[in-house]
């Protein structure tokens, strides 16, 4: 009987540890969770909210329905959707064969090449911009170099279109691409190419049939940040595209800036995070995202 009455006892107290336990991490973590309430849910919400509003300030699906109404939107989508596709696509082409030929370096040339991948994230990005406007312009350092030595007679438009646009977003999204693509070849085990050579495998079959396989989650990961990050992107469309490329994000500022319509902008917003959100379940269904934080651990 005092057996059974000492491991009750023993049970309660048990069950008063677990919960302060409980409590204690509570407490912990309860000043992030206020930090993420403050800066991420109440603005989001806030957002939805000002969605819903229109323009005689009454509830109503007015920005919406504007929307899936207008060509202006429509276009706008198309534009904003095809450009984060080139851009990386453009990027995946760059950067694997870069990746791959960095992660067969030595530690030290791969660190040393890793530095100009990081240099263009040390300049800001307006900079990096407004350079490539100089290079690229009518009479700019790229048409100058290319009429001098005879390759062309008359300039070619490179900015203020489509053209310009991917030249400037592919520069700033490859280091995206390139780094969680690294560290994923980086941490494939060459020994799986060894036991494929002694097993008879060129060195292409090789890599088609074990290195590609294992670098995939490093590419889908670099793929899915170019790609989510390309959605929003402001500053390089709206400078190399000179006013004739215009996404997403440009007319997010163009109805606050210049309609004052606080209604329209945030419909638009919430349809570019409800997109990634989708993007993002698509992803983590492709491919797990932890076992890709554990190979770039390795």
């Amino acid at each position: 009987m005092s057996g059974i009455i000492a491991e009750k006892l023993n049970e309660q107290g048990l069950q008063r540890v677990a919960s302060k336990e409980r409590l204690t991490f509570f407490g912990l973590t309860l000043p992030y969770l206020l930090i993420v309430v403050a800066l991420i849910i109440i603005p989001v919400g806030w957002l939805f909210y000002l969605s819903f509003i229109g323009r005689d300030g009454s509830f109503s699906f007015e920005n919406y329905e504007r929307m899936t109404k207008s060509r202006a939107y429509i276009r706008i989508f198309i534009t904003t959707f095809k450009i984060s596709i080139l851009t990386t696509l453009i990027c995946a082409v760059i950067g694997y064969p870069l990746s791959y030929f960095m992660s067969q370096l030595s530690r030290k040339w791969a660190n040393i090449c890793m530095i100009g991948v990081l240099i263009p994230f040390w300049t800001s990005l307006l900079v990096r911009t407004y350079a490539w406007l100089v290079l690229l312009q009518k009479k700019g350092l790229l048409n100058n170099i290319a009429i001098d030595i005879g390759l062309i007679s008359e300039p070619i438009k490179f900015v203020h279109n489509t053209t310009g646009t991917l030249i400037g977003m592919v520069h700033i999204m490859l280091p995206f691409l390139i780094l969680p693509l690294y560290a994923n070849m980086r941490s494939i085990d060459r020994d799986c190419l060894k036991a494929a050579s002694s097993l008879g495998a060129t060195p292409t079959r090789a890599f088609w049939t074990v290195f590609f396989p294992l670098s995939v989650p490093g590419l889908l990961a670099g793929l899915l940040i170019v790609f989510v990050l390309c959605l929003g992107f402001y500053v390089t469309p709206a400078i190399l595209g000179g006013g004739r490329v215009i996404m997403a994000a440009m007319k997010i500022s163009s109805n606050i800036e210049l309609y004052f319509s606080w209604g329209a902008a945030s419909a638009l917003g919430v349809v570019l995070l409800i997109v990634t959100s989708v993007i993002l379940f698509i992803a983590s269904k492709l491919v797990s995202m932890d076992q890709l934080g554990n190979r770039s651990a390795k």
